[in-house]
């Protein structure tokens, strides 16, 4: 008997198969090893979980790839997010910050509409990682990789090479110079990188007000051992600026493509205005079958956490702003949308990615053989006011585009992001440094990453 759809989803863990009891559509074996077994594993599971149930493609030959049977059977282009990975354990690591990395993030850009030359730019360092240990920042342009120029024809199979050992030619901006000079090239070797998400954290007093800023960059509670570490360093660090007495609080999401729904309820409890266990964040739906068929999903609510780190009593004119970009995404959205019932959610950056549904990560447990991991979507999510409107993203209140400026440090109140949100508060800036040349936003390493635009669903526990 293959694991009913009720005990998976009402179990301990929601990563096994997804299989009706059904003996009437039970399919010749087939070699375990095989295209065929690997996708009879991904319609069983789509054809009970997926949320556009409805809508679900037409299977073709069993023979084709994994790759391209999970894509026929979506319903694009509403469905932007469901993804498939050829190792389920790969796809927990990244999810939980852990992947073969150098070590740095950036964002690929055209130099202009007519040009074919494109650069990344580097837009933040890791902790403890390979390009942490040369002398490589925010804010340097990387032109080459292997001596290998990146173009617009080529940018995305120049992007792979950094997964591997690989070279980079790259320019810093001169203030003297008033213009960018090349570096020495450096060599750098990924490592197998445990990233933390919670990047940075400070307090500020500008004109007498108190602003605690903090930059988290994906949503784990720990780097998959279970100890909640990355939850409790950011209670920790919502306990010192609750100490320090901060009076306005900003938090920089505008890396952040998303990660675990119970991150993301942990962060939104140390925000929301004495809120309580009582108190509702989301809801979530899942499609007409699974709710039939399990009455516990019909009606799934998600409730804030009591904790003595909540500073949103103590938070100035009951509101919080968040740095975005376009690529803040999923439990990020999540957090806003699941505020916004309590309090004035305050963005300053560009609309976001505008993702209001879930995934929740499968593996084929009943044969080994077969190494795939698929992330379809299952849900979608509401907030206590039954609000889920956001699918073409959050508009900023202020809007205004990391790329404008030249890059300064994170953290660095002249930073161009948080220099507005300083200016909301205190209604004064200090002023920035503009743009020497103009650039267009083509991709960016933080695309690749398996969180990218994800809200993975906890598993529901009886």
């Amino acid at each position: 008997m293959k694991t009913p759809l009720s005990k998976l989803f009402l179990g301990v863990l929601v990563t096994g198969l997804l299989f009706s009891c059904n003996k009437e559509e039970e399919l010749p074996m087939v070699d375990p090893t095989s295209n065929a077994a690997a996708n009879r594993w991904i319609l069983d599971i789509m054809d009970e979980a997926y949320y556009w149930l409805g809508n679900l493609g037409t299977p073709i030959s069993e023979d084709a790839s994994p790759e391209d049977y999970f894509e026929a059977l979506l319903y694009r282009p509403t469905d932007r997010f469901s993804v498939i990975y050829p190792d389920y354990q790969e796809l927990i690591n990244s999810l939980n910050g852990i992947s073969l990395d150098a070590g740095y993030e950036f964002i690929l850009y055209r130099e202009s509409a007519t040009s074919d030359k494109v650069f990344a730019e580097v837009s933040y360092i890791k902790k403890n990682s390979p390009a942490s240990a040369v002398d490589l920042k925010r804010g340097d342009r990387i032109t080459e990789i292997n001596n290998i120029a990146f173009t617009v024809n080529n940018f995305r199979e120049v992007l792979g090479l950094t997964g591997s050992p690989h070279s980079i030619s790259y320019s810093r901006y001169s203030t003297e110079a008033n213009q960018y000079l090349s570096k020495p090239s450096i060599s750098l070797t990924p490592i197998q990188l445990s990233e933390n998400p919670n990047f940075l954290d400070t307090i500020y007093t500008i004109n007498n007000e108190k602003i605690g800023y903090f930059v988290y960059h994906f949503f784990s509670p720990d780097a998959g051992d279970g100890s909640r570490s990355f939850n409790d360093q950011t209670d920790a660090v919502f306990s010192k600026f609750k100490a320090a007495g901060i009076k306005h609080l900003i938090i920089d999401f505008r890396y952040n493509g998303g990660g675990f729904v119970s991150s993301a309820v942990n962060l939104a409890s140390l925000i929301g205005p004495g809120v309580k266990s009582t108190d509702i964040f989301s809801k979530t739906k899942y499609n007409s079958f699974l709710m039939k068929e399990i009455p516990e999903l019909s009606d799934v609510k998600t409730n804030f956490l009591a904790k003595n780190q909540n500073l949103g009593n103590i938070l100035a004119g009951n509101r919080v702003y968040i740095l975005t970009s376009n690529r803040t995404a999923s439990a990020s959205e999540l957090i806003i949308n699941g505020l916004k019932p309590y309090m004035d959610v305050f963005l300053i950056g560009n609309t976001t990615t505008g993702k209001n549904v879930g995934s929740i990560p499968f593996q084929d447990e009943a044969n080994p053989e077969n190494k795939y991991g698929i992330l379809p979507i299952v849900t979608q999510s509401f907030n206590s006011l039954d609000q889920s409107d956001y699918t073409t993203g959050f508009k900023a209140n202020v809007e205004a585009l990391e790329s404008a400026e030249l890059l300064l440090p994170l953290g660095d109140v002249k930073e161009h992001l948080l220099r507005k949100a300083i200016a909301q508060i205190t209604g004064t800036g200090p002023s920035g440094r503009i743009l020497k040349s103009e650039r267009f936003d083509l991709a960016s390493s933080l695309d690749q990453k398996n969180r990218a635009g994800q809200m993975i669903e906890s598993p529901i526990r009886k």
